[in-house]
């Protein structure tokens, strides 16, 4: 088999995760693996659909794989593919369309396509999967960090997502095999493990035994070599006391939180059907504060959502202002069809949106700004990933991004003290204080 294929990402760690699966399963089967940019034989793209410019992103790279190698089998699979298969059918150039129950099955689909030679089409109803699509061990590596899915699928169907119809219903992992999982990452002497899945803060609630997030989380502190457990997404109403009385014992936990928020304003929230008030979320953040004295915050926020006056803005704005998030992801309401909110009244106009979009960026790049000169002549642990220009760049535990100034490539997968000199917007400047 001489076969070269190559793969393209979009969206989240989830789907990179799963992409490295499947890279995984080709070279098992005895396919090379190429860059994307380069020719190849096979083009799988992983797509995303969480907004209207992940589709279109979706679709722009669809028709460059043709224009590469026109030979090429063009394969299209992820959560676009997913929920999107009739409209992915009318495009000629693509191959095979498969679900995302079907990824682990990829390259039976590829070598059954070379045999016939006909187009494949092959989503199922990923609403009535009730257990996880397993991989295997095939941890997804960035430079000195592994990501680890936990779980699949949400049962929160906010009314802005379509992502519980393209992941289905919330399925976890046994702690048995995620733990097996991190034990290998371990072995390949990486240090840090990042924790991910489409709603992490579900873990466990599909199983007849009571496990959550936090016993995960407890067995895995236990596992030599790993040094650093970091979370994804967490839905805010995870934390609560108990939650943080047992994390806050875990010494391998990062102290930095993404909790997603949406927005500032309880009317507002009620219409995305997020299940808290900006009162309730708060609480979640003082606890973290109280608990973690580094903490650093960051979340989602979506500007623009039907219905959003500029009233509601303003109470948003000033509740982001009073929280001080270390950094705020902020995204411009996309309309989803087959959601909630695609058929409400008072959909805001585009240009209000890029307005109340950009001055909650400006306000993000300040309170980043604010609390990375607050580290100005300290020294902080860093986790050294790679070389980036003059600089070998890595993250502290709280995920600031420390550029050091000392240039050794030796340094990659080293937890170092660097002490700082300088700041600017989206990180800290310094210099190697010790090993």
């Amino acid at each position: 088999m001489d076969k070269k294929v190559a793969f393209f990402t979009l969206g989240c760690k989830v789907n990179q995760y799963e992409t490295n699966a499947m890279r995984q399963k080709f070279i098992e089967s005895g396919y090379k693996i190429e860059e994307f940019e380069n020719k190849a034989d096979i083009y799988v793209i992983n797509t995303c659909t969480v907004t209207n410019m992940s589709d279109r992103k979706s679709r722009q790279m669809l028709r460059r794989v043709k224009q590469q190698n026109n030979d090429s089998v063009l394969v299209v699979t992820g959560c676009y593919a997913q929920v999107a298969k009739d409209e992915l059918e009318n495009i000629k150039d693509i191959d095979i369309i498969l679900g995302n129950t079907e990824k682990k099955e990829i390259v039976k689909y590829i070598e059954e396509y070379f045999e016939n030679k006909r187009k494949q089409d092959i989503v199922a109803d990923i609403m009535k999967e009730k257990s996880i699509v397993e991989f295997g061990s095939t941890a997804y590596t960035e430079k000195a960090r592994a990501v680890v899915k936990i779980q699949d699928g949400c049962d929160r169907f906010c009314s802005y997502c379509i992502i519980p119809y393209a992941r289905g219903r919330v399925r976890s992992r046994t702690k048995i095999d995620i733990c097996r999982e991190i034990e290998q990452i371990a072995k390949k002497g990486i240090k840090e493990i990042v924790i991910t899945g489409i709603h992490i803060a579900s873990y466990g609630k599909d199983f007849k035994s009571q496990t959550s997030l936090i016993d995960l989380l407890e067995e895995i502190n236990k596992i030599e070599g790993i040094q650093r457990i970091r979370l994804g997404s967490l839905e805010p109403t995870i934390i609560d006391e108990e939650f943080v009385k047992r994390l806050v014992k875990l010494e391998k936990i990062c102290d930095h939180f993404h909790l997603s928020l949406q927005s500032g304003c309880d009317d507002t929230l009620k219409r995305m059907n997020r299940r808290y008030t900006v009162s309730e979320f708060e609480q979640c953040t003082n606890l973290l504060k109280q608990n973690f004295p580094n903490v650093n915050l960051t979340t989602d926020i979506i500007v623009g959502f039907p219905g959003e006056t500029e009233q509601e803005f303003l109470q948003t704005y000033k509740y982001l202002d009073k929280i001080d998030f270390y950094k705020m992801h902020i995204f411009k309401y996309s309309k989803r069809k087959g959601t909630k909110a695609a058929i409400m009244e008072n959909q805001v106009d585009g240009k209000l949106k890029d307005t109340r979009s950009n001055k909650l960026i400006e306000l993000s790049n300040k309170k980043q700004m604010k609390t990375n000169e607050k580290y100005i002549g300290k020294t902080l642990e860093v986790l050294i990933e790679e070389k980036d220009g003059e600089y070998m760049k890595g993250h502290t535990k709280n995920y600031m991004t420390v550029y050091v100034t000392d240039i050794d490539e030796k340094l990659e997968n080293n937890i170092i003290k660097v002490h700082i000199e300088k700041c600017y917007k989206e990180g800290i400047i310094g210099e190697i204080s010790e090993m």
